[in-house]
């Protein structure tokens, strides 16, 4: 062989050996495809989403929220866009140390000029392997505020159930020791793994018992509920008022002497006032006697053992709060204070991907309800019939028409609460009128 021919053989060998070791790196490259959690910054405030990427050799596709995507992909750049009636969306970015980077381009349909931001995403973990956890968690801290902000306690996965305690509405907790500032203060939060916006996070209350013997209440009425003659006999009534819990009979009663009342009962109904998840997308932190959407102070007295929330995701891992245990409470929450007690809780949590929800769901062996929350108590009404329209239309698929009998000859309204800055009311349909139906 010649000096020319051994020159040529090594040359192919050495491309053929660089062929070999770009197809193994190619092979080794972390790959854009998966579910990733999405952060744009607008304006210093985070927009989270859920990112899911299908690669098909060079081409993308997937769905960013409830968007769809379409895009390409090039090594490790990516460029996608999502495209509305309002708008239009061009993505890019670069896929370093498994982290995606880039901006995003926005172009309104009336906008005279563009708008770009910038993006960051993170794969979101892989699914636990092995079984659900029940988890013992000691509360030590406690919150009086629903946010983002707020550290999570412990991390959880859907599957799991967490047995803890909450204080009562003033702050004192089951030894009758004051652990914290009165005002609902809240339990937790607890991050739930995978949970992202978009998605709904139903939590089961396993487990909700009373862990000492005595509430709280008052002897006066809610201005929403008098008129002007009631208004004024109640005038010299708002006195903090206590209450025997006897958890043995399962009955409370007015810790009075003398008075018509001496022989007064009422049977226990344990009760959490507040699930609540944090608030969205440049909400402030509510105080945690409100609600809205994402739960919070709901006072419905539907909350008990054995049923199940479900609230709708607007921050990574949900960050669930529970807390305002009543040992019971009539409808309306009509004293200000139901029987504010402390409570034993257990519950276990779920998510639904990617499901719209209008209005907080509770779910109990016999009933579906919705709950309304707003101003009044028109508003609240139609919040709720409105949850229960969407309810009826995603799981049973009805049409108007169908929705409009099914509500007309079956539905149940409950006034939840009218003490708090926002009123509630619950529609209710019972499970037996719904069963001939396909869900």
């Amino acid at each position: 062989m010649t000096r020319g021919h051994r020159g040529i053989m090594v040359f192919v060998a050495l491309v053929a050996i660089a062929a070999a070791g770009g197809r193994h790196a190619a092979a080794q490259s972390p790959s854009v495809a998966g579910d990733w959690q999405f952060a744009q910054d607008i304006h210093g405030n985070t927009l989270y989403r859920r990112l899911s990427i299908i690669i098909n050799e060079s081409t993308v596709s997937g769905t960013i929220g409830s968007e769809s995507i379409s895009g390409t992909v090039t090594g490790n750049k990516i460029h996608f866009t999502t495209r509305s009636e309002q708008a239009s969306n061009e993505f890019d970015a670069t896929l370093t140390n498994d982290v995606l980077s880039g901006s995003v381009v926005r172009t309104g349909r009336d906008d005279p000029k563009p708008d770009r931001y910038t993006w960051t995403a993170r794969r979101l973990p892989a699914p636990r392997s092995g079984p659900a956890v029940r988890h013992e968690f000691v509360p030590k801290t406690f919150h009086r505020v629903f946010s983002a902000s707020v550290e999570p306690v412990l991390r959880i996965w859907p599957g799991d159930s967490v047995h803890t305690t909450t204080v009562d509405a003033g702050g004192t907790d089951e030894k009758d020791v004051v652990r914290v500032l009165g005002g609902n203060p809240q339990t937790g939060p607890f991050f739930v793994e995978t949970a992202m916006p978009g998605d709904v996070l139903a939590v089961t209350l396993n487990r909700l018992r009373l862990n000492r013997d005595w509430a709280i209440s008052d002897d006066a009425l809610m201005a929403r509920a008098m008129d002007s003659g009631l208004a004024v006999k109640m005038k010299d009534v708002g006195k903090s008022v206590r209450w025997k819990l006897d958890r043995d009979r399962g009955v409370a009663s007015p810790d009075v002497t003398g008075g018509k009342l001496q022989s007064f009962t009422i049977p226990l109904r344990p009760m959490l006032g507040c699930i609540a998840l944090a608030p969205g997308f440049a909400q402030a932190p509510m105080p945690t006697g409100d609600s809205g959407p994402f739960g919070g102070n709901m006072d419905f007295n539907e909350i008990v053992e054995g049923t199940t929330v479900f609230l709708p995701v607007a921050q990574p891992g949900a960050l669930l709060f529970v807390g305002d245990g009543h040992a019971a409470q009539g409808d309306g929450e009509l004293n200000g204070n139901a029987l504010e007690t402390s409570m034993e809780v257990e519950f276990t949590v779920n998510l639904v991907r990617s499901k719209p929800l209008a209005s907080p769901r509770v779910e109990s062996p016999t009933h579906l309800m919705t709950i309304g929350l707003g101003g009044t108590l028109e508003d609240a009404m139609r919040r709720a019939t409105s949850g229960m329209t969407q309810w009826l239309e995603q799981d049973y698929s009805l049409s108007p028409s169908e929705i409009a009998m099914v509500l007309g000859s079956s539905v149940e309204y409950t006034i939840g609460e009218v003490a708090d800055r926002n009123v509630g009311v619950g529609a209710k349909l019972r499970k037996e009128r719904l069963a001939p139906l396909k869900r």
